[in-house]
């Protein structure tokens, strides 16, 4: 078989759709074109069918009491959104203080920022250098205003996943809410909303080879009842919390996902685990000056960050045209400066601004994987051979060594 490029390797931006949850999608687009809240005919009874087994299935997934904890959404950012904001608004009697972390997605520390101007208290916890967050830490940050609890399962840059469940039960300890934003976490590995204490967990299709402008909020029904503010009124759709004609297809694509990543989760996520190591140790076998971000071992599977000293991460980007791969975030790729996930976990600029991040997926090869190790080597000590950087520090050690000897 021939190796094709591109090859992409950004599968935390985004994920090709898998064909089967395409094939799934389909007929909603045509001959099943119906409008789910049409409850007068056949074409609205089938649409509304459909989104009930989706509901199902992203239940299942996560281990949701009922499926009528499933609110649909465009995606993450909007769940993000309306968990916190709606919770800031519902519960603003009781307090007003939120907690989260400084490497949480944009969606929730944006929304952290405009809360803030309308009077919230936000503490923003920071992280060890592995992206961890320090427990005591937490439990210190909680008064009596504290309502809200918002912390990432795994981050899109570094990989780190957060230890959920001990959040989870602190939250309940406290009578806290506690929101996830689970994103690059669900379909990758077992999240369990109620073994882990969450209230309102975001998630969104096209990070789990699902279609984009499709996603979903948990919100606990029990034990706690968790009251919401919408932040979309008209119609009263989705029990009011979120207004809007429902995109079936959207919806049916990410259910269908929510159930292959079910099936699959466990093979697929010990395959990409040894995909990323064959990258990893492929890598570090051959270039020194290499920093590898984020937890050693709770990361996701299939991510891998490493920072190149000696070098610039947009000039390997430039090199490695036949290879999707990116510097960070895609939500904040167009900026010029530092990721601000690598500076909270103590990168000087040097270092933050040489850091790739590998994404590997469901569709990726062996053959791939061996193709990226060859030509990262290759630009890499291409690029070092052009830095007078990097020539005076491989001076300074000849030196080192011949002295010794």
């Amino acid at each position: 078989m021939t190796l094709q490029t591109p090859i992409y390797l950004d599968n935390h931006a985004t994920t090709a759709v898998d064909p089967r949850v395409l094939d799934a999608m389909l007929p909603y687009f045509s001959e099943r074109f119906g409008n789910a809240a049409s409850k007068s005919h056949a074409f609205g009874w089938e649409a509304d069918a459909a989104v009930d087994t989706a509901r199902q299935q992203v239940a299942k997934l996560i281990g949701a009491a009922s499926p009528r904890e499933i609110v649909f959404t465009s995606g993450a950012t909007e769940s993000d959104n309306l968990a916190i904001k709606g919770v800031a608004e519902a519960y603003r009697d009781k307090g007003n203080h939120i907690i989260t972390c400084v490497t949480e997605h944009k969606a929730v520390l944006d929304s952290c920022k405009v809360l803030a101007k309308h009077g919230c208290e936000i503490t923003y916890l920071p992280v060890a250098a592995d992206g961890m967050i320090d427990m005591q830490r937490l439990r210190g940050a909680i008064t009596e205003k504290t309502i809200l609890l918002s912390i990432m399962a795994a981050n899109n840059e570094i990989g780190t996943i957060q230890p959920i469940k001990e959040i989870g039960r602190l939250a309940k300890e406290k009578n806290i809410l506690f929101h996830s934003d689970a994103t690059q976490g669900v379909g990758k590995f077992p999240i369990n909303v109620d073994a882990m204490g969450i209230d309102l967990l975001s998630l969104t299709a096209h990070k789990m080879y699902g279609p984009k402008g499709s996603g979903a909020l948990y919100v606990r029904g029990n034990k706690p009842k968790v009251k919401l503010a919408s932040m979309i009124d008209g119609g009263g759709h989705e029990n009011g919390m979120r207004s809007g004609t429902l995109n079936v297809p959207g919806i049916v694509g990410l259910g269908k996902a929510c159930e292959l990543s079910q099936q699959e989760m466990s093979g697929e996520a010990e395959r990409l685990i040894a995909l990323r190591e064959r990258l990893k140790d492929g890598i570090l076998s051959q270039l020194d000056d290499v920093r590898i971000n984020g937890h050693a071992e709770q990361r996701l599977p299939g991510n891998l960050n490493l920072s190149f000293a000696y070098i610039e991460g947009e000039s390997l980007l430039m090199g490695l045209k036949d290879i999707a791969v990116s510097t960070g975030s895609a939500c904040t790729s167009a900026s010029l400066e530092p990721s601000y996930v690598l500076k909270a976990i103590g990168l000087a600029d040097e270092l933050a601004y040489s850091a790739i991040r590998f994404g590997l997926g469901r569709f990726t090869t062996e053959d791939e994987i061996d193709y990226t190790i060859k030509r990262v080597v290759e630009e890499v000590s291409r690029l070092r051979a052009m830095s007078p950087v990097y020539k005076a520090k491989q001076d300074r050690s000849q030196a080192a060594n011949g002295k010794r000897s």
